[in-house]
């Protein structure tokens, strides 16, 4: 690593208890080479959602998506095996599959039309003849680790290390078993571009609701402020609140009901947010050092009206607004000269703690 890479990194202290930690260091917000090292390191070696499940059921059906950089394709097989590639055509490096989801019997590339089965292997290699010492079986698309949790599709770049049930643990498992999420079906998907760094999005989330009766009003109408709670696991954290009905905002009270609001971060970049009958993630991907896109995907149980479904989405879509701005802000104020880092709340603030020496680890590592 360089050097001076090396010493932004170490300018945090992972060991320090939450009670004298401070944040992540301000240049971890705006320098390119620690975006550049968290491509390397904490997004290619941690389960990454890239789907949903209902996307890839049937042999040949497909989602693509672009990690990090890195181009991939995921598609159930012939042989009914749900399989992860790098989407990169072992040629001249085209793409090969150019839909965002689809069916398809093969993989053909559009550049020259060397052709792959949707296990991987090369088929067919038009105008090659001649050609000596070439061995189609040593150019099928690269794989990547492909498994399945709840109603999700995961990857991971980089092949070795833990499981995807090792990496989200037992503990989290036994949480939404009791939750059915299958229950609840998806909607719509909303995406967001909000020109800050990806962990200033994160940041916001795990502020154990810190933000919420200054920047959400509506949303703070709803919940127990005063009992919001906050549990961390090995590689998640749990924020939880009462949900208060009957007062409060009219329109944030219609659509957030049941006794409790759960909000789930799975690390890095993945949230998951459950009220009754309503379900929504959040998956946060970085484009650039101050660039971050944000998909929303919005679930509602079988039996809810399309009226009430849009809704929530748009109570949803008015915290994000607020959300936006206020990230956009602290983007601003993180490339002052004035700011290096804050202390953390010992009440509210557990989860960026974690989310701070989980990046470190990694970055260190990197």
């Amino acid at each position: 690593m360089d050097p001076s890479l090396r010493k932004i990194i170490d300018k945090y202290d992972p060991a320090a208890p939450l009670a004298e930690a401070w944040t992540a260091p301000a240049s971890w917000y705006v320098d390119p080479r620690v975006l550049e090292l968290e491509r390397q390191t904490v997004f290619a070696y941690s389960w990454q959602a890239v789907g949903r499940v209902e996307q890839v059921q049937k042999a040949g059906q497909y989602i693509t998506w672009d990690l990090a950089g890195e181009p991939l394709v995921v598609v159930r097989g012939n042989d009914n095996v749900l399989r992860g590639f790098f989407n990169v055509c072992r040629h001249h490096a085209a793409a090969v599959v150019t839909e965002s989801s689809s069916e398809a019997g093969h993989f053909k590339c559009p550049y020259h039309g060397w052709t792959y089965s949707l296990e991987g292997a090369l088929k067919s290699t038009p105008d090659f003849s001649g050609v000596r010492n070439f061995d189609p079986a040593s150019v099928s698309l690269a794989p990547v680790e492909t498994a399945i949790w709840e109603n999700w599709v995961f990857v991971k770049l980089e092949a070795g290390g833990p499981s995807l049930e090792e990496f989200l643990s037992d503990e989290l498992s036994q949480r939404f078993r009791p939750l059915e999420l299958r229950n609840l079906h998806w909607f719509e998907r909303r995406v967001y571009g909000l020109e800050c760094n990806w962990k200033v999005f994160v940041d916001n989330y795990l502020d154990g609701g810190y933000h919420v009766p200054h920047l959400h009003k509506a949303l703070n109408s709803v919940l127990d402020y005063g009992e919001y709670t906050i549990e961390n696991g090995g590689r998640f954290c749990l924020q939880s609140s009462r949900v208060v009905s009957g007062k409060g905002d009219p329109e944030a009270g219609a659509v957030r009901t049941g006794d409790r609001a759960f909000y789930y971060w799975i690390y890095p970049n993945f949230m998951i947010n459950l009220y009754e009958g309503v379900m929504d993630t959040n998956l946060v991907m970085p484009r650039g050092v101050n660039r971050t896109e944000v998909m929303f995907d919005f679930y509602f149980a079988g039996n809810s009206e399309q009226a009430r479904n849009l809704r929530s989405v748009q109570v949803a879509e008015r915290i994000q607004d607020e959300d936006a701005a206020i990230c956009q802000s602290v983007q601003r104020g993180l490339a002052s000269r004035s700011y290096a880092a804050g202390r953390l709340s010992v009440r509210r603030e557990a989860g960026e703690h974690l989310f701070h020496k989980l990046l470190h680890a990694d970055l260190q590592g990197g």
